[in-house]
């Protein structure tokens, strides 16, 4: 079992900054693949970015390239979301997720593990 605490979120005006957090605990060793998602009011969660834990290779979603960096650091088994020059459309539920093996990391089904997730709230 892995275990997922995300942390970090908030309430920013536009143009704001925020950085979250995703603690990894438990089985971390079988973590191949770190992703975040994102979920608005009557919208489908969708996909964020992604990391390898090894490589450190990268994926993004259009709508956050150029803004959003994720990171991760093995001593504190932690993954980070920075978002920089955010917009009200950021507005969401933001999950960090965790996957076994690799599989397609812009689709939510193939994760595994699942944190609880973190409000963001960008104010025009």
């Amino acid at each position: 079992q892995v275990q997922l605490v995300e942390s970090g979120g908030g309430l920013v005006q536009t143009g704001g900054s925020l950085r979250l957090s995703c603690a990894v605990s438990g089985r971390t060793f079988s973590s191949y693949r770190m992703g975040w998602f994102r979920q608005a009011p009557g919208k489908e969660r969708e996909f964020v970015a992604a990391i390898r834990w090894s490589g450190g290779t990268t994926y993004y979603a259009d709508s956050v390239k150029g803004r959003f960096t994720i990171s991760r650091d093995y001593a504190k088994n932690t993954v980070y979301l920075q978002m920089n020059s955010l917009k009200p459309e950021d507005t969401a539920v933001y999950y960090c997720a965790a996957q076994n093996y690799g599989r397609s990391p812009m689709s939510s089904r193939e994760y595994d593990y699942w944190g609880q997730g973190t409000q963001v709230t960008v104010s025009s």
